[in-house]
């Protein structure tokens, strides 16, 4: 059971779409028309990736959005696709804190498009966050608290778990994770759980933490 990084993409096109389904079988996409549908998406789920093209149903145009999908998601990155955006607009849309990750033109090339996706999806997002929160702590030296650094390692642990996890079959081995990281074979669990109930890795992976957590409590 291999587990796989979630897509979604925003695109209206239904050739564009069987190319996205090409070339990105082996993730796992969630394909809508709209930014407006996409809003509605992030409200129930959280991808991995956002893949977003720039003009889309109903007149709506994927750089409007930007700001909105990054308020609701704001450690999803995003790739923006467009072939009508000139340079400017292209480097607006990279700029600022809400801005995309990355900017591709149409006709997408689909090497270029591959080699940016598994760069959004190991270095960007999530990973990016706890780049800097590790970069505050060393900043702040001895000023950080105690929750506030366990916060940062947890978050860095689940990130190093989903990197793992996303891509193998096997099971997690829960005292071996323990070992490695250097905690209670709960924290693992809850580590786990947290990422299922975020829709981060899916439940089929440890369907057994719910009992597994109360036998370590």
């Amino acid at each position: 059971m291999e587990q796989l990084a979630s897509i979604l993409i925003v695109e209206d096109d239904p050739k564009q779409l069987k190319l996205y389904a090409k070339a990105l079988r082996g993730y796992r996409l969630t394909c809508v028309g709209t930014g407006t549908a996409a809003l509605k998406t992030l409200a129930e789920t959280r991808p991995d990736l956002i893949i977003l093209d720039n003009i889309l149903e109903a007149g709506e145009r994927g750089v409007d959005f930007l700001t909105r999908l990054k308020n609701a998601a704001a450690h999803v990155p995003i790739i923006l696709i467009s072939g009508t955006l000139k340079i400017r607009e292209q480097l607006a849309a990279l700029q600022g804190p809400r801005a995309a990750h990355f900017t591709l033109e149409k006709p997408v090339d689909l090497d270029e498009l591959d080699r940016t996706v598994e760069i959004a999806l190991t270095e960007c997002g999530i990973g990016e966050t706890v780049a800097v929160l590790q970069s505050l702590e060393r900043a702040e030296k001895t000023g950080v608290s105690e929750p506030d650094r366990r916060f940062t390692e947890r978050l860095a642990r689940q990130y190093e778990l989903i990197k793992r996890l996303r891509g193998t079959t096997e099971r997690p081995n829960i005292s071996g994770l323990a070992r490695e990281f250097n905690v209670a074979r709960k924290t693992i669990i809850r580590d786990l759980q947290d990422l299922i109930q975020r829709g981060q890795l899916p439940a089929e992976i440890y369907p057994e933490w719910n009992q597994d957590i109360a036998k370590e409590e």
